[in-house]
């Protein structure tokens, strides 16, 4: 390595500012909602935080209970149940993975001071510069999710408490806006004001931490992949550089090739750690979106021949957040599996025949270590793919069937 390729010592960038950078917008998702992990601190700090999560449970627990307790007990029309399951659906899902996140904060906090330990250790301009382009585009990935989650279903649940229904209670008729996920009557009747209203605005707070739950975990496996990703960039780099055209650099091939090695198991233990944390996640959110995804084409089917646009309009945006959810999900784990596979094919492609007997012996290592490769399931299950991705919508349309089979249009 040359004084050149080394990064300034007056560079403006430290290795803290650089991964703040990249955890930037998953730390803005997840810190409203007490799920981004905190270093260890006073009493007073750690009961305000308990406080907040009690708060955020509460507030997903007022709209979610009552609305189970309204399908199952109250409502009998089925029409009405099965446009109540999706939402409530949701709001299930954001419960499961919120109690995972939290109970997975350890390992969260581990593998953000990985990726400071990361940034840390650079050495050279090259390197960083990967490192920041597959940062940015984690962040991108990240935004892009928040953007269509919180949007489209803002405005599924707006769309809905915009419009007016009229009830009739008692002898009096009176006008109602309509909840996406009812209340049961006996817990609380929102058919009258300021009831209503009231439990509008609390549905809104809670629609937006459960959504925030969701991109905060998927920004969290973008941010995460993304930068195991650049790490492994770094290492096909290096194993580039490992055989040199010139004899005398090649005395320090073994020193290379040991560095290569422990980048190559640091980056293979940072995959596993991540896959500890994302596993479950993953599976109710490949679980949860392909019976959302087929209600919510059952909603437009149902609801094509009034044609009612805002209606419609938010259905379709809902269901392509939730299809580019999955999506990344699958992409992330198609990519990091592929990445891990060529580090095997980039070590054989080396000039390894240049290098000392003992050296290039040391390549095999590599390479059968490449070949068991670290693979992001959701639950142990199912591999993340692509073509995982089409099987969840072949599953979706498939249940859609059945269900149009069961029901009348």
């Amino acid at each position: 390595m040359t004084c050149s390729e080394r990064l300034p010592t007056s560079t403006k960038f430290t290795h803290k500012t650089n991964n703040d950078y990249s955890l930037q917008l998953t730390r803005w998702f997840l810190t409203p909602i007490a799920a981004w992990p905190r270093a260890k601190t006073s009493m007073t700090e750690r009961v305000s935080l308990q406080a907040h999560i009690l708060a955020c449970l509460f507030l997903i627990a007022i709209v979610m209970v009552p609305c189970l307790l309204y399908v199952s007990l109250e409502e009998k029309d089925m029409q009405i149940k099965l446009s109540v399951m999706g939402p409530l659906s949701h709001w299930i899902m954001g419960t499961i993975n919120y109690w995972l996140l939290l109970t997975r904060s350890d390992d969260i906090r581990e593998c953000v001071r990985h990726m400071e330990t990361d940034w840390k250790l650079i050495r050279r301009l090259d390197d960083q510069e990967v490192m920041m382009r597959y940062a940015k585009i984690g962040r991108f990935v990240a935004g892009f999710c928040a953007v269509f989650m919180q949007s489209g279903t803002f405005l599924f649940v707006v769309a809905k408490a915009m419009t007016s229904v009229t009830v009739l209670v008692g002898n009096v008729t009176t006008s109602m806006h309509p909840m996406t996920c009812p209340i049961y009557s006996k817990f609380i009747d929102t058919r009258f004001s300021p009831a209503n209203e009231i439990m509008l605005a609390v549905e809104l707070v809670s629609c937006f931490i459960v959504n925030s739950i969701t991109v905060g975990a998927c920004s969290l496996a973008a941010v995460f992949a993304m930068h195991a990703y650049g790490q492994l960039s770094m290492l096909f780099s290096w194993l580039n550089n490992l055989v040199s055209d010139e004899d005398n650099e090649n005395e320090y091939a073994e020193q290379k090739l040991a560095a290569i090695v422990e980048h190559h198991l640091r980056v293979l233990s940072f995959i596993s750690r991540m896959e500890n944390i994302m596993q479950h996640i993953c599976l109710v959110e490949l679980v949860g979106c392909t019976l959302n995804m087929c209600l919510l084409a059952y909603y437009s089917i149902t609801n094509w021949s009034d044609f009612d646009a805002a209606k419609i309009m938010s259905y379709i945006i809902v269901y392509v957040s939730m299809a580019f959810n999955i999506f990344i999900f699958c992409y992330i784990g198609e990519i990091l599996t592929e990445q891990c596979k060529n580090v095997g094919e980039k070590a054989y492609m080396t000039n390894w025949y240049n290098l000392p007997h003992k050296t290039a012996l040391g390549l095999i290592l590599i390479i059968a270590r490449s070949s068991n490769v670290i693979k992001i399931t959701a639950g142990k299950l199912f591999q993340l793919s692509i073509a995982t991705f089409g099987d969840v919508i072949k599953t979706s349309v498939v249940y859609l069937n059945i269900l149009r089979t069961m029901t009348p249009t």
